[in-house]
């Protein structure tokens, strides 16, 4: 099949849904990595530590973990398409917020309420190409999506680069309501999955407790304790890289400029962009679990290595490889659970195993930030690559799912 044979094998409706999802990804994507961008410059305004940072990121991820099982349920009860426009409205209208903070304790109370919003839209986004893509290129289809993350990570990249000199960080926050708007479109163009409407009503109750049934126990186990790891090791590495870059050498750091500190972000995002890409290819043609080891066991390795190293010209070449196989991996999550649980609780399977895996990982941020402040980044990255290698030995117990019809 064309490189983009993928695209033509689904009808009109599927590419809305597409459309919908990836650009609810990229913006989500585009809002979170705003604070890891912005967190050394917050840090001196309001006076942060290096603890207090960390804990403002696991407490985001405490509250996408929640937000992501809420709106995963939303999504199976009421529809996809409505759980989707309320979870991006609410990162949106939180992140602007976020720039009227003047203290730890306003700061802290905007990102609980973005990070309801930005647990909630994988689940429903997820669910909606599912269930919209036709099997033999579904993971190729949430490949594409997937990578849209890479894309507003490096539009946040690009944005803060040239912004924050000018407007300083809570200007830039402000750009962050952009993406509310994108809920006018959905509205206009996206559709609910037909396999949806067939199979429930609007409002009818969600049988939670069929996750935790016969053949499915051990999956949604094994699934969320791979997640937990693979979450862990990208939020401990990621929420820190930009501060990593910046930070002077007495405090552990590179001592990189703003300007050249994003454009280290920005290329790594392309390495990014290609580790999502490629899985999908690699996962329809060997396999979802096969191509899962591949890549998180080459991250375990890769993230260590980054920690340890200051010469800007390896960072620079280095950083596209981190991204590719520490996050690239993603793109297979959604297949993985799409295939293995039924329509009735597919989005609060996603939403159940991806977001429980998140709050697990929540103290990612917390945990990475305090070593790095009394061992330094090398011991406290490769802590974020030791949680990889136990991804890879959680997956061992997710069954192998067949790229079938969805029923």
């Amino acid at each position: 099949m064309p490189l983009f044979g993928w695209w033509h094998s689904a009808d009109a409706r599927a590419h809305r849904a597409f459309i919908a999802a990836s650009l609810g990804w990229m913006l989500d994507a585009f809002d979170v990595m705003l604070f890891s961008l912005l967190l050394a410059s917050i840090m001196v305004d309001l006076n942060l530590t290096k603890e207090q940072g960390g804990a403002l990121g696991s407490l985001t991820l405490v509250a996408a973990a929640a937000g992501g099982l809420i709106f995963g349920v939303v999504a199976d009860r009421y529809g996809r398409k409505r759980a989707l426009m309320a979870s991006v409205l609410l990162y949106s209208i939180f992140t602007a917020l976020c720039g009227v903070s003047r203290n730890l304790g306003q700061l802290a109370a905007f990102r609980v309420c973005l990070g309801l919003g930005m647990g909630g839209e994988w689940a429903s986004g997820a669910a909606l190409v599912s269930e919209s893509w036709p099997a033999p290129t579904r993971g190729r289809a949430f490949a594409f999506m997937q990578s849209s993350w890479a894309i507003g990570f490096g539009l946040a990249a690009i944005v803060s680069g040239l912004l924050l000199p000018v407007l300083g960080w809570r200007g830039v926050f402000f750009v962050g309501v952009l993406p509310a708007f994108l809920t006018l479109w959905v509205r206009r163009n996206v559709e609910e999955p037909g396999l949806w409407r067939r199979a429930r009503r609007p409002g009818q109750r969600i049988p939670f407790g069929d996750l935790f049934r016969g053949d499915l126990a051990q999956a949604s186990v094994a699934l969320t304790l791979m997640n937990a790891c693979t979450l862990f090791g990208w939020w401990g590495l990621n929420t820190w890289v930009p501060a990593y870059l910046v930070l002077p050498a007495e405090q552990g750091g590179v001592g990189l400029s703003l300007i050249s500190s994003s454009a280290v972000v920005f290329i790594t995002q392309v390495g990014m962009w290609f580790g999502y890409v490629t899985f999908g290819f690699v996962a329809d043609a060997i396999g979802r679990k096969q191509a899962y080891a591949m890549y998180i066991l080459a991250a375990s390795l890769l993230l260590p290595l980054y920690g340890y190293m200051r010469n800007p010209l390896v960072l620079l070449a280095l950083g596209p490889f981190v991204a590719f196989f520490g996050t690239g991996h993603y793109s297979g999550f959604g297949p993985l659970t799409a295939e293995i649980y039924p329509t009735a609780i597919r989005a609060t399977a996603q939403g159940f195993t991806y977001n429980a895996g998140r709050l697990a990982s929540a103290a990612a941020p917390f945990v990475i930030g305090s070593l790095a402040a009394s061992r330094g980044f090398g011991p406290a990255f490769t802590v974020a690559g030791a949680a990889f290698f136990l991804a890879a030995i959680a997956l061992y117990w997710v069954p192998e799912p067949r790229s079938v019809e969805l029923t």
